[in-house]
Order: C-alpha cells, then sequence, then structure tokens
C-alpha cells in the first residue's frame, strides 16, 4: 500500500496546478472569441473570405454567397473583406525574414563559439541579448526613418535597374515602405531569438565529439559543418519559431510595409500583413458591417498558424539530445 501523501503536500501541488490551467483556459477561451467573433462574416462570405483580394469597406452588407464554395472574384455590390493579400503579404515579410534571420543566426554563432576570442563573444552575446529585448516599435521607427530610405536607395533601385527582368525585383520601388523592408527589419528582430536557440543545442554539443572531429584531422570548415548537422533539429526548431514570431510582429511592420492592398509576385511594392490590416481598420471597424468580423477572422488564421509552427518548433527542439 502507498505511503498516504502529507497534507501539506497535496495542497502545495493544487494551489500550483490552478495557474497551470489557467494558460490552458486562457488559449482556449482566445481561440473560441477569435471564432465566435469571425462566424458572423463566414456566414455571409464564406472561405472566400481568405481566398479573395479585394478589401472593399461599404455600409452595405456584403452579399450572401455559397457559403463555403471559393470565390475567385467577389460580387460587385456592398462591402467585401478579402484576406488573401494581407495573408499574402505575412508569408512573404516572414519567408524573407527567416531566409536573411537564419544566413545572420549560423554567422553569428560560428563567430560567437569557434572565432571570437572569449571577451569578444561575451560582448556580442551582451548586445545580442540587449537587441532581443528592445520595445518593437523603435525597430518600427528606426526602420521607418532610416532603414526604409537606406534599402530604397542603395538596394532596391540598383536591384530593380539591373534585375528587373525578374518577377520578384519587376516593379519599380516608389518608396521604402515595401514588404521587403518589413522582410529585412523582420530578419534583424528575430535574429536574436533565433541565436538563443541555435547557440544553447551549439553548446550543448559534447566535448568529446569536438575532440573526436578534429582527432580526424578535419579542417574547420568540415569540424563547424559536422556540428551544425548534429543540431539540425534546433536549427529548423529556430526556423519555425521565428516564423510564427515574425508573422505576427504588429507595431514594427506597420510603420515599414506600406499598409498597401497588394498582392504580387513582386517584392519592392508596398504590402499589407495581417497584423498591420488589423492594427490600421480596428479603430473603423465599428462603422463597416462585418469589418470587425473579417478581422476577427484574420486574427484566427493568425493564432492557428502561430500554434502550428509554434508546436512542431518546440517538437523539434526538444529532440536535440546528447
Amino acid at each position: 500500500m502507498a505511503p498516504r501523501r502529507p497534507l501539506h503536500d497535496i495542497i502545495v501541488f493544487y494551489s500550483l496546478a490552478l495557474p497551470a490551467s489557467l494558460i490552458i483556459l486562457i488559449l482556449l477561451l482566445l481561440l473560441l472569441s477569435q471564432l465566435g467573433v469571425a462566424i458572423p462574416v463566414f456566414g455571409v462570405q464564406g472561405i472566400s473570405t481568405y481566398t479573395t483580394a479585394v478589401w472593399r469597406p461599404s455600409y452595405d452588407p456584403p452579399q450572401q454567397t455559397i457559403i463555403w464554395l471559393p470565390m475567385l472574384e467577389p460580387p460587385q455590390r456592398g462591402a467585401w473583406y478579402g484576406l488573401l493579400p494581407a495573408i499574402w503579404g505575412t508569408l512573404v515579410s516572414a519567408i524573407t525574414a527567416i531566409i536573411l534571420g537564419l544566413t545572420f543566426t549560423i554567422a553569428l554563432v560560428v563567430f560567437m563559439e569557434e572565432i571570437a576570442p572569449r571577451r569578444v563573444r561575451e560582448v556580442f552575446s551582451t548586445i545580442v541579448d540587449l537587441m532581443a529585448g528592445l520595445p518593437t516599435v523603435l525597430y518600427g521607427v528606426w526602420g521607418l526613418a532610416f532603414l526604409g530610405p537606406l534599402l530604397h536607395k542603395y538596394v532596391m533601385d540598383p536591384v530593380h535597374s539591373y534585375l528587373g527582368i525578374i518577377p520578384l525585383f519587376s516593379c519599380e520601388p516608389l518608396s521604402g515602405a515595401t514588404v521587403f523592408t518589413a522582410g529585412v527589419l523582420l530578419s534583424i528582430m528575430i535574429t536574436p531569438f533565433m541565436v538563443a536557440l541555435v547557440q544553447e543545442s551549439y553548446r550543448s554539443i559534447p566535448f568529446t565529439l569536438k575532440e573526436a572531429a578534429w582527432s580526424l584531422g578535419m579542417t574547420r570548415f568540415e569540424y563547424v559543418r559536422l556540428n551544425l548537422s548534429m543540431i539540425l533539429p534546433s536549427i529548423a526548431s529556430a526556423i519555425l519559431l521565428g516564423f510564427g514570431r515574425a508573422s505576427s510582429e504588429t507595431a514594427a511592420v506597420t510603420l515599414v510595409v506600406g499598409n498597401a492592398v497588394n498582392i504580387g509576385f513582386c517584392i519592392f511594392a508596398p504590402a499589407y500583413t495581417i497584423s498591420s490590416l488589423i492594427a490600421n481598420q480596428f479603430t473603423e471597424s465599428q462603422d463597416f458591417p462585418y469589418m470587425l468580423n473579417a478581422l476577427f477572422a484574420g486574427g484566427l488564421i493568425l493564432l492557428v498558424i502561430g500554434l502550428v509552427v509554434n508546436s512542431i518548433g518546440i517538437i523539434l527542439l526538444r529532440r536535440v539530445r546528447f
């Protein structure tokens, strides 16, 4: 017969279990509230809310459509709230951020762990930690005042002039506020977060494995490549968690993305992301029928994307064991 647990242990256990359960409850309430407010626009526009590219606020309600039949073009009259441009802008800016951010991350981790002296490594680690803790709106203001004009003059204009035949660079950049600028800014913002994940796994590689690599006569390049191959799940986790973080950023992206209902393959054009669309349109959403519901529908898909990629990223991170 198992010994009876002391009363004070039982009290402590349930007192700690209550706040832990509240976390799960808050997440469920967040999901249900997003879904509950979004349902009315689904009842009118159906799945076309996510498949059409027209954002047309109007005092006339959207015309009823077949509930779950995707549409390429909405009705010509009445309001319509298509979230496809915002979804597209979110994906493009987040993918751009991941491509650039992963490059910065690998370079920083290898430099700090294999090349830099100890004091230099500590300086870089401190700077990275400080960047991770800065308010995101500061990044947005800096991106609007400095990064956007800099990219417009020295990157976007030259690339469009010489490589404009490529669809990715085909549109003429009219200002620094583009989806490309948003992607570059996001890459700077998520790099400290990704560095922390990858660096922790890199440091956890047993010293015996590193000694064995050197004993085989590997070059430094081969040695670093072997170490990185041992933490591939951690790198994949950093990519997914960084994607979730980049796709949900609001303040900084709203200032530099251009905030235009636009969908296309050119990254030098202004665009909307789901977060910037919600931030810009929420104040006037009460004035137009179903606009608030459409914004919550955008928040719903953003929540689903975040839950999926973050869950996969955490699972992959737990696979890194030595």
